[in-house]
């Protein structure tokens, strides 16, 4: 029963097309800045949405799969961004981050109080090796994380022009996850099942 385990991981890894998630996840958001760099906030809004389709085709496409994280990502620029454009209220929009890691930080924590690790579901293939209390670990940073990229989301775009929230969107939340994912590398290095076996 121990040794399916790997094989399962071995195969969704080899399924999963690296250049795929790179597509779907930093196109949308290039776009939609670039867009409002060359129009406003309402066209952005519309072509991240056409953005947002097209990696999910290409999510299906490529590997055959939708992860979770896309869909509820997906779902809500869908909402925010119709509700953006059909009442001319760009504050929609604005929420939307603070939506989506709102209700990551949400599910991880519905996850801890059950004692299981959803980031280990998202995240295993990338991370096949990684034990228990890593994943947990790994989990509570990652629900604080989004915590504070929600509430962080919220003070800039309710106090600075729409143009500061843009930058900061873009140069300012990448930025941020990158440092921070990095940030997590001694966790995964100190709770590794391999190390283990070595010892």
């Amino acid at each position: 029963m121990t040794d399916q385990t790997p094989n399962k991981t071995s195969d969704t890894t080899k399924a999963v097309n690296p250049w795929s998630k790179v597509l779907r996840e930093f196109a949308p958001l290039f776009i939609f800045f670039v867009t409002y760099k060359l129009s406003d906030i309402y066209i952005a809004t519309g072509a991240f949405m056409v953005a947002m389709v097209i990696a999910m085709t290409v999510a299906w496409r490529v590997d055959r799969h939708i992860p979770l994280m896309l869909k509820v990502t997906f779902i809500i620029v869908m909402i925010s961004g119709s509700l953006t454009i059909g009442l001319s209220d760009p504050r929609f929009v604005y929420m939307k981050p603070t939506l989506i890691n709102g209700i990551f930080a949400f599910l991880l924590a519905i996850g801890m109080w059950r004692g299981k690790s959803y980031l280990q579901l998202v995240m295993e293939a990338g991370i096949p090796d990684l034990a228990k209390k890593g994943w947990m670990i790994m989990t509570r940073n990652w629900m604080y994380f989004f915590i504070a990229m929600a509430l962080l989301n919220e003070a800039v775009w309710r106090n600075f022009s729409e143009d500061i929230w843009m930058n900061f969107k873009f140069f300012g939340f990448i930025p941020l996850t990158v440092i921070f994912a990095m940030a997590q590398t001694p966790i995964i290095m100190k709770y590794s099942k391999q190390d283990d076996e070595k010892a």
